[in-house]
């Protein structure tokens, strides 16, 4: 039997094509979901506003059209907290979703955080903090990814959380490893998205190697070749703001031992001021970040299943 060699080459191609076609999340809703969040019509997001429950709504909604399973009353698992700066007491929620995975008991958790610093003084009359980056960026991604996995079924069961308050402290992320619906010692790693729709220099941030070096590898083959480059750092201790061990929601999960790898971009001169708006991201390299981000946890998701 003898084998046409360019046709097998053409198949072939093919294949390759639909199967790197098939590791990609939706960009127009990914892209539509961004700017959704960040307009004018949620103020910022603040936990404890009418506009951040509008933002905690819609994402519920996304949850259940995917088809996610949760663990909490209408996905929501809500928390009180006092307010660092006010005094007040503050009612924020997580909004968190759920997929069994095929092959393990242990989990992964991905999350994000929804809410932002809301309205404050005007800079250049503009007095709504959008948020874009920081971070409708990392909700719009959980929402893609939730959606990919709802389809592609993991190995480990995945948990999807929106997470509220993390601008007022980490708030929910400390109340979800508080009242986390598994033991503790079943999560296998957290994927923290916290600013990740744009940088300069092309790069994309994976913190937490130091603490986790053993994930370092899989993580540099499974970005090798990819854009935007994969740069590790911003984990070392005694590096005063250099170190980002716990400057987001991985923060708490540190805190109780668990192993965690945090995707996000340095600052730029938008951050936590009303110009990180939709119009400031760069689609292309969110996009791309966000691939990126999901074909790391493809191969985090396989790779620690052999250990």
């Amino acid at each position: 039997m003898q084998i046409n060699l360019k046709s097998f080459l053409s198949f072939l191609f093919i294949l390759i094509a639909f199967y790197s076609k098939a590791q990609q999340v939706d960009k127009k809703s990914l892209l539509d979901n961004i700017e959704y969040l960040s307009s004018d019509d949620f103020k910022g997001r603040k936990t404890g506003s009418p506009e951040n429950l509008k933002a905690r709504n819609f994402i519920i909604e996304k949850f259940k059209s995917i088809g996610l399973e949760t663990h909490y009353l209408q996905f929501q698992q809500k928390f009180s907290f006092e307010s660092r700066r006010s005094n007040d007491r503050l009612d924020g929620a997580n909004v968190v979703g759920f997929v069994a995975g095929s092959e393990s008991r242990k989990l992964i958790v991905i999350t994000a955080h929804f809410d932002h610093v809301g309205v404050g003084s005007p800079i250049d009359g503009d007095s709504i903090f959008n948020g874009a980056d920081d971070n409708a960026s990392g909700t719009a991604a959980l929402i893609a990814l939730a959606e990919y996995f709802k389809k592609n079924r993991p190995k480990h069961s995945m948990i999807f959380a929106a997470l509220d308050g993390e601008e007022m402290g980490l708030q929910g992320a400390r109340a979800l490893v508080r009242d986390f619906p598994f033991p503790l010692e079943t999560i296998e790693l957290n994927i923290n998205m916290d600013m990740i729709s744009r940088n300069n220099q092309g790069e994309l941030y994976a913190s937490g190697t130091y603490q986790n070096p053993d994930l370092k590898p899989i993580l540099e083959k499974a970005s090798s070749g990819l854009t935007p480059t994969l740069v590790f750092g911003h984990d070392l201790p005694d590096t005063g703001r250099d170190d980002w061990s716990k400057s987001s929601d991985h923060g708490a999960f540190l805190e109780k031992g668990v192993p965690h790898i945090y995707f996000g971009v340095e600052d730029h001169p938008d951050y936590h001021k009303p110009s990180d708006d939709f119009k400031n991201i760069q689609p292309d390299f969110y996009y791309e970040a966000v691939n990126l981000i999901l074909k790391c946890t493809l191969a985090l998701d396989r790779e620690l299943l052999k250990e």
